[in-house]
């Protein structure tokens, strides 16, 4: 799925968007920022014991906000996403939806800034599970992988479905723990996913398999039917990408360039390295 831009749906089905070099050829990602930060409460202070009317000096102080500018309108935001927000006040509504644009604006070029509004929006609405679905994909672009894997689980709790399996098995990996990222892809929800969500899955699991150690392993997890064909696209370019870095890490490096050279012909967004790797393991 292509990154948002901030008009359109944030992020509901993202899967790992990462350069498959960037963690030293294993797709394993590298940590970033400085960890998790503790989440503040969303509600008010429970009421005193007296029985008296609650003071307002007795809530929590909200967290700073980043700011959001003038021109901003909550319109941007898609309106099936604005319609899972009607539950809440409507100026809250409308703070919430501006921060979850910029989350969109900023998720690419700076995910730490996005990320500051994807808490933001979570302090406001933490019980709508696209607002933590989106906090949980933006920590999971700067590198907060516990934070992120604790946010994708609340919102999947709350609304269900297999969706972001791969997102969250590579947060497993980034915590050191492939082989949970392994199980994750034994599940029954995995079972459930097909087409690209199934492929990025796939391609999450093999980088768990190398992780390990277990390179050929990792070519056979990615051995499926969405090999074949002349295909050109995102999805077909990050496959045949990592199908050529396992057949690599296995010691089949002339098939590996095979593959990377296929993948480069998928790849007409130029999202790969991969006429780079090429010329590394040709000499050309």
């Amino acid at each position: 799925m292509p990154e948002d831009n901030g008009r359109g749906r944030p992020f509901r089905d993202s899967a790992p968007r990462r350069n498959p070099r960037q963690d030293n050829q294993s797709g394993r990602p590298q940590s970033g920022g400085d960890g998790p930060r503790r989440r503040g409460g969303e509600g008010a202070a429970a009421p005193r014991r007296s029985g008296g009317p609650r003071d307002r000096d007795s809530r929590p102080p909200r967290p700073v906000e980043p700011d959001l500018p003038e021109d901003l309108e909550a319109s941007e935001l898609d309106p099936a996403v604005r319609r899972d927000l009607l539950s809440l006040d409507k100026n809250n509504a409308t703070e919430v939806a501006r921060h979850m644009v910029m989350v969109g604006r900023l998720i690419a070029d700076d995910p730490r800034a996005a990320l500051t509004h994807a808490r933001a929006a979570r302090q406001r609405a933490g019980r709508i599970a696209v607002v933590r679905e989106t906090a949980g994909i933006a920590a999971y672009h700067a590198g907060e992988w516990a934070e992120a894997l604790s946010e994708l689980r609340a919102a999947r709790r709350m609304a269900g479905g297999p969706g972001l399996l791969a997102v969250m098995a590579d947060c497993e990996r980034g915590l050191g723990r492939p082989e949970r990222a392994i199980e994750l892809g034994r599940s029954d929800e995995a079972r459930m996913l097909s087409g690209d969500d199934a492929s990025e899955l796939r391609i999450v699991v093999a980088g768990a398999r190398m992780d390990m150690g277990q390179y050929d392993q990792a070519v056979v997890t990615l051995q499926t039917p969405d090999l074949e064909g002349d295909k050109t696209g995102s999805a077909p370019a990050r496959l045949f990408y990592a199908y050529a870095d396992a057949l690599v890490a296995a010691g089949r490096v002339d098939d590996g360039v095979q593959w990377f050279l296929r993948s480069a012909a998928a790849d007409v967004e130029g999202e790969t390295d991969a006429e780079e790797r090429v010329e590394e393991l040709t000499g050309q």
